[in-house]
């Protein structure tokens, strides 16, 4: 298969994120992470497919034999562009005064980008900042809906704390249906979800996120999730 132009191989059931990234051809992301199930949320990894191009989350689709990648060009980096945009917009983004300032994903993302100013008007409703757990907090000002969160307290920690709640712009995560988090019957204090969080959303009280920078990237005992191959 070729994306790019560039000749590559991949292994039946690898996806084409993972066929890119491992050879050296990046695509941008941030729901995404290794050892996690995807979800294609953020939709930041759209590439096209075939000579028609059609677009295709890298993430959720897989590798066939003579596949034609496209996975950067100007509209691809428009639409990329425009996603990046969407999600500092909806929410507070206010990176002067937010804890994960120059150790966040969707900053570093929008700089990889050339985004400087928007072109769209802000939503940025006031929301609320949950500290009533002992150690950790969040705040939805921050949060982009990567459902890092969600996923790896379900598929690593096995707590099913994080949830989902709402539709459209009233989307947000919360702890055992709707709770305080420090209300939470089932959540193990673990921390898992503030190390994984690509943003200030979850952050742990008293220090800044970027303090965890040597600990990164994320959990040292995240393992690329294999596939065993049924008979």
């Amino acid at each position: 298969m070729t994306i790019d132009g560039v000749q590559v191989v991949g292994t039946a059931g690898e996806t084409l994120l993972e066929v890119a990234r491992s050879n050296n051809i990046e695509i941008p992301t941030l729901c995404h992470l290794d050892g996690l199930a995807d979800v294609a949320s953020c939709r930041l990894c759209l590439v096209e497919i075939g000579p028609a191009g059609r677009l295709v989350p890298a993430c959720q689709v897989t590798i066939e034999e003579g596949m034609q990648i496209t996975a950067n060009n100007d509209r691809l980096h428009r639409y990329r562009r425009q996603i990046i945009e969407m999600l500092f917009t909806e929410r507070n983004h206010v990176c002067a005064v937010c804890v994960a300032n120059n150790d966040c994903e969707l900053q570093d993302t929008a700089e990889l980008l050339g985004l400087t100013h928007f072109d769209l008007e802000a939503v940025a409703p006031k929301l609320d900042v949950d500290a009533t757990h002992d150690r950790f907090a969040i705040d939805h000002n921050r949060c982009i809906l990567c459902l890092r969160c969600v996923r790896v307290c379900a598929e690593v920690e096995g707590a099913f704390t994080w949830g989902v709640s709402g539709r459209g712009i009233d989307t947000r995560v919360v702890t055992d249906a709707g709770s305080l988090w420090g209300a939470s019957k089932t959540c193990t204090s673990c921390g898992k979800c503030v190390q994984v969080c690509p943003t200030g959303a979850l952050f742990e009280k008293g220090r800044m996120v970027a303090q965890r920078k040597p600990d990164r990237p994320y959990l040292p005992f995240l393992q690329r999730r294999t596939e065993v191959a049924t008979p």
